[in-house]
């Protein structure tokens, strides 16, 4: 099962990132834990992204406003940091077909829609705050 992020308006989908299954974005929130929180304490540094449900509901306009944050300091902290194995099968997969070796974890985890994760998100984040509109779980 695969896990979609859409920004949409008057019942209209006008962005979105295809995250991939529900355990790769559960692989990311778990390295974002392990690595970049104090002590593995899931939510300490980065609550808006570790901490929401990522079955239901959305982040509002005012979430993404703290989610940008968080993503910009996880973004450049992970560019800081050695790369880490695929989390699944098709990012290796991809990431083979593309010639990709990534160079720290920022480059270690992919979007089904393309690009890397985070950098998709923060994408899709800066969407939303320009639409002023909030960012549905799918």
């Amino acid at each position: 099962m695969g896990l979609c992020l859409v920004v949409y308006e008057g019942g209209e989908d006008l962005e979105e990132v295809a995250v991939g299954g529900y355990s790769d974005f559960g692989a990311l929130r778990d390295y974002v834990t392990r690595e970049l929180e104090p002590a593995g304490r899931a939510g300490s540094r980065f609550p808006m992204f570790i901490l929401h449900s990522d079955c239901d509901g959305e982040w509002s306009v005012a979430d993404c406003e703290r989610l940008r944050e968080e993503l910009a300091v996880i973004a450049r902290e992970m560019q800081a940091r050695p790369p880490v194995a695929f989390a699944s099968e098709w990012q290796r997969s991809e990431a083979s077909s593309m010639g990709l070796v990534p160079r720290n974890a920022f480059e270690s985890f992919l979007a089904l829609s393309g690009g890397f994760l985070v950098e998709a998100l923060q994408d899709l984040v800066e969407f939303a705050l320009k639409r002023r509109a909030p960012i549905s779980f799918q």
